[in-house]
């Protein structure tokens, strides 16, 4: 007999339907197909359009910032993010070791090196302690404002923590780190929309956040991402250089920086208004499933569900479960699977990737 018969039995309980349970599934029930073919009317399918404009006015109003900057996926907000933000060749730019690589591959395509520590248990986030002991350790405040790395020499420039599975982390502890040594927080929030820390939306306690809406997020696009700021001149800048940086003019092509084709299109646009417009619903569901496992779970043996941390609100993105080891998380994952119930275990650390093996650490093991 299955060891986790009893959790298959209640998540099938759950659904009702002999069929494979995807582990995401986005919902299309609202205005989806009527504005996609508005935009296609409209003829502007492209990175111009007022879907484009009314999308970024919506996530600066759900974010409480001032700007928001469209662009094609999450992955290219930070990057534009770092770039705007003057992250630059031979920099550092702290994260967490816990987080999808698309994180540490934006910090990458800057030219500065990641340097990963230690999340906490209870946020799963990017913990304030280990990295306000990290820069104790290694900081070096200079003469020009800058902290550098005292075992590399090179300047860190950011920090960006990720709120994970849409859990916010102590994110104003680690604002408040980063203040102390001149280190800019840039705040990925790909998985957290809709989420709140004291009463804040993510994405809008450090100098920049950003969002995805890939497939496989609470609200999709297809494809999709935004920066929001209240920052005036990095808005500015980051929409400059996602349109290739080219300076405006009725014909002439002239271009002032290196710049990027990260405009998110119009018909994406379209797709992502009629999903805000659901996002509270949608939430609110998510919650209410979370509820039902949390409550399971309380009786279900050696399994700790991870719930929201104090002072939070989550969009619980993504239900996680803690088991005892990794003998019981391999046949947790190899039953649920073979059930037709789609689990996956947290990411592999980023410090353990091979294209990141070699940059420094905390204490991680």
């Amino acid at each position: 007999m299955s060891s986790f018969a009893h959790i298959i039995s209640f998540i099938r309980s759950l659904y009702g339907e002999n069929r494979v349970i995807p582990l995401h599934e986005p919902v299309f029930t609202g205005n989806e197909k009527k504005y996609v073919a508005d935009a296609i009317d409209s003829t502007f399918v492209s990175s111009v359009g007022a879907y484009v404009n009314r999308f970024e006015e919506m996530m600066a109003q759900l974010a409480g910032t001032r700007y928001a900057v469209a662009t094609t996926n999450g992955t290219t907000a930070l990057h534009l993010a770092l770039v705007a933000t003057g992250t630059r060749q031979g920099d550092e730019v702290i994260t967490q070791a816990l987080t999808f690589v698309a994180t540490p591959n934006a910090i990458s395509y800057t030219g500065a090196a990641p340097v990963f520590v230690d999340v906490d248990r209870e946020t799963l986030g990017l913990s304030p302690h280990a990295l306000s002991e990290f820069l104790r350790k290694y900081g070096d405040r200079r003469d020009d404002g800058f902290t550098y790395n005292k075992s590399t020499g090179k300047r860190i420039k950011a920090c960006v923590p990720m709120h994970t599975f849409g859990m916010p982390s102590r994110i104003d502890e680690i604002v408040a780190v980063c203040a102390k040594w001149n280190v800019i927080v840039i705040e990925d929030a790909a998985e957290s929309i809709g989420s709140y820390y004291q009463e804040r939306h993510t994405g809008s306690f450090g100098l920049a956040g950003i969002f995805s809406f890939n497939g496989n997020k609470t609200i999709t696009c297809g494809g999709g991402g935004a920066i929001v700021t209240n920052d005036a001149g990095l808005a500015e800048l980051a929409k400059h250089l996602s349109t290739q940086a080219k300076e405006k003019h009725r014909w002439e092509f002239s271009h002032d920086h290196v710049g990027y084709n990260y405009r998110m299109p119009n018909l994406n646009a379209a797709m992502a208004c009629a999903q805000l417009e659901q996002l509270q619903l949608f939430v609110k569901n998510k919650r209410e499933t979370a509820g039902l496992y949390e409550k399971f779970f309380s009786s279900a043996g050696e399994f700790k569900f991870i719930t929201e941390p104090k002072g939070s609100v989550s969009n619980y993105w993504l239900n996680s479960i803690l088991l005892p080891g990794l003998k019981e998380r391999d046949q947790f994952l190899e039953e649920t699977n073979n059930a037709g119930i789609l689990t996956r275990p947290a990411w592999k650390l980023s410090s353990k990737l091979k294209a990141f093996k070699e940059c420094q650490t905390d204490s991680l093991k």
